[in-house]
């Protein structure tokens, strides 16, 4: 049996906390160090030193580390890992730009290195059984992918607004479940909390397979929502990631004599179904899933280039917002405003 793999983690905020458990109890890994200047002697899990610098992490000797200091810091980090010679798990979003983002996927492609990003809805039971679902057919044609991802500011986060914080997780998470790339984004943003950045974003865009989406994300509701339609010809499905809920309506298929309704030539309520799925924490199962990828050298792990497509589509909503109009996003990159 090999080796357990060392493992580092870097910030210990309400993210790194969850992270430093989970990697505390993570069979074949043994977490190291924490790195945190600002961290109390007792943040760290019993046994395992909490340093102040990354330098004293990667002099323990680490296969990997993860990620989960703020944003703005996540490319120093990545990029002296990568120079280390070792792996790193990034917390979502891969970097505070597209330009550090690259210069992260650069880092670690040239030197073989093993890295993902934590796109932790990814991981959710029910957009995982949501994806399966719709590889299979089951929904037809995709006309449409709605989420509202919403609910009170947290305070934690000071460095970028609601656009990079969350709505890269429905970015991400609408490219992963359809299988299609954004092709254009239309978005207005809002900020009313006095904070430098935007805490309200609606926007429209369209994928390559022409379907529609639309994101509604706030941090200004105290009503606390993440919320994924995905509508098609066949029904729609509806997942609530909070509870890791998947339900499907179906179209419906008796006729009516109701004249009202038999004249609008829409489609009529149907069947409903809630599926019954398993329940694994989906921190655990990305942990799973990058201890796996390291050991064999690939899986099913958010690569860097797929981290970077994501801030490349939230720069596009950023950017949209700013110019009141449509960005178009060629294949892998933003093209230009239109």
């Amino acid at each position: 049996m090999s080796a357990p793999l060392r493992a580092g983690l870097v910030g210990l905020g309400v993210m790194g906390r969850n992270h430093a458990r989970v990697l505390s109890g993570l069979e074949g890994v043994d977490l190291v160090g924490v790195v945190d200047p600002a961290g109390r002697p007792d943040s760290a899990p019993h046994g395992v030193p909490l340093l102040e610098s990354l330098a004293d992490l990667l002099a323990l000797g680490v296969d990997y580390a993860v990620v989960a200091c703020p944003t703005a810091l996540h490319e120093e980090v990545g990029l002296a890992l990568a120079e280390a010679g070792a792996g790193a798990l990034i917390e979502k979003p891969l970097a505070e730009s597209v330009e550090a983002a690259e210069r992260l996927v650069e880092a670690f492609e040239s030197r073989g290195l093993v890295a993902g990003v934590g796109h932790i809805e990814r991981y959710n039971p029910a957009l995982q059984s949501m994806r399966l679902r719709l590889e299979a057919g089951e929904l037809g044609e995709v006309f449409q992918v709605v989420t509202r991802r919403q609910g009170p500011f947290p305070h934690r986060i000071a460095d970028v607004g609601v656009v990079k914080d969350l709505a890269t997780h429905d970015i991400d998470l609408t490219a992963w479940v359809t299988g299609q790339d954004y092709v254009s984004i239309t978005a207005h943003t809002v900020a009313r909390s006095g904070r430098p950045h935007e805490d309200m974003v609606a926007a429209v865009g369209r994928l390559s397979d022409g379907s529609m989406v639309n994101h509604l994300v706030n941090w200004l509701s105290p009503l606390k929502e993440r919320t994924t339609v995905v509508t098609g010809d066949r029904g729609c499905f509806v997942a609530d990631t909070l509870t890791a809920d998947l339900t499907f309506y179906a179209n419906g298929e008796m006729s009516t004599e109701w004249e009202a309704l038999r004249a609008f030539r829409g489609v009529s309520e149907g069947d409903m179904i809630r599926y019954a799925i398993p329940k694994r924490e989906p921190l655990l199962v990305e942990h799973e899933r990058f201890r796996d990828a390291f050991r064999a050298g690939g899986g099913d792990i958010v690569t860097l280039r797929q981290g970077l497509r994501t801030v490349e589509v939230s720069a596009a909503v950023l950017e949209s917002a700013k110019l009141g109009k449509t960005v178009s996003l060629a294949p892998e990159e933003v093209a230009s405003a239109v």
